[in-house]
């Protein structure tokens, strides 16, 4: 078992060699993370003969109040570790590799083997659809109402615009603000966005897809693409929009390249299992629920459930302008891992 920088030849060889391995696993994205926040990415891996059979990026995060914990990983959906059946040594090994490195906690965004020294919790589904039938067959496993949105949209003359630029990225973040004002929850860093356009967007490794009604941009999205799976990291809407089903265009537009261009799975993300209406909208396009469990191995029990400063945090950012929320986002998302 090492510690590994990300940089290192033998991460990039093990991600490369896994067909599951997502964008969540190339060392570009924690390298982000940690680059936005100021935190320090790293991985672990188990190595057999000099190369590696398994392993974990991490993120380790330092918080005033809670010490040193590793995250695997800060600001992601799901990370599991890679390496199948080596898999299970590698997390075997793990609490006792945190506790030489004196980590009060190691959080996996992923469902580990049950282990009595492994705390679950599963708040979570996780939606993903199958592309290898192609467009049409694709398009027939839509619910009808979704099919009747895309079309309803194309009759609206919204079009959709593939994007990889710094104005397509700043027409998102525009819609990203006024979506995230909405919910009440404080919008990522601008940096952020500009290390996205960097690190990941330029590096053809995504792209920013734009719905537009005349010069009006209605609705946008971000997309990460590697290794066969094209996932919807990011979307929004423009405030007074709700009655042109834009974003099902936008969706069946991701759909549709995707199938086009050999991906073979489209992953929505995940959801809260309290959020049916979301949880509907991604089941119409015919993708998968499955639970989404996250793991911690600490020294105490790690302590869930509803903030009520995050509660009165969201009232105030949505009856504020659009500064606050980006404020907030500037001052305070690092903090929220």
């Amino acid at each position: 078992m090492t510690l590994l920088a990300l940089d290192d030849r033998r991460w990039s060889e093990l991600v490369e060699s896994r067909p599951d391995a997502t964008i969540f696993h190339h060392p570009v994205w924690a390298k982000l993370v940690a680059d936005c926040y100021g935190y320090r990415p790293l991985a672990l891996g188990l190595a057999e003969g000099g190369a590696l059979v398994a392993g974990l990026p991490l993120v380790e995060v330092s918080l005033p109040l809670g010490g040193r914990r590793w995250v695997s990983l800060p600001f992601t959906d799901h990370c599991p570790p890679l390496g199948g059946d080596h898999a299970a040594a590698l997390v075997g090994d793990l609490s006792e590799v945190a506790r030489a490195a004196k980590v009060r906690r190691v959080e996996v965004r992923a469902p580990l083997a049950a282990d009595p020294g492994i705390q679950s919790h599963a708040p979570f589904v996780l939606h993903q659809l199958a592309l290898s039938g192609g467009v049409a067959a694709t398009w027939k496993g839509l619910r009808r109402n979704h099919r009747r949105s895309v079309a309803d949209a194309e009759e609206a003359g919204v079009r959709v615009v593939r994007g990889d630029s710094a104005a397509d990225v700043d027409a998102f973040y525009r819609l990203h603000v006024q979506t995230r004002r909405r919910l009440g929850v404080p919008v990522q860093p601008r940096r952020f966005f500009a290390l996205l356009l960097e690190r990941i967007i330029a590096r053809g490794l995504g792209f920013v897809l734009t719905a537009y009604r005349g010069d009006v941009a209605v609705a946008g999205a971000v997309f990460c693409g590697w290794n066969g799976t094209l996932m919807c990291k990011y979307s929004a809407r423009a405030d007074g929009f709700t009655k042109i089903d834009a974003i099902h265009l936008l969706f069946w537009s991701a759909i549709r390249w995707g199938c086009e261009n050999g991906y073979h799975t489209f992953d929505l993300g995940r959801s809260e299992l309290d959020q049916a209406h979301l949880r509907s909208f991604k089941t119409g396009w015919g993708a998968r629920e499955t639970p989404l469990a996250y793991s911690w191995i600490a020294r105490a029990p790690v302590k869930l459930g509803a903030n009520r400063s995050h509660e009165l945090l969201g009232v105030l950012i949505r009856n504020s302008s659009p500064w606050l929320c980006r404020a907030t986002g500037e001052l305070l998302y690092r903090y929220a891992t």
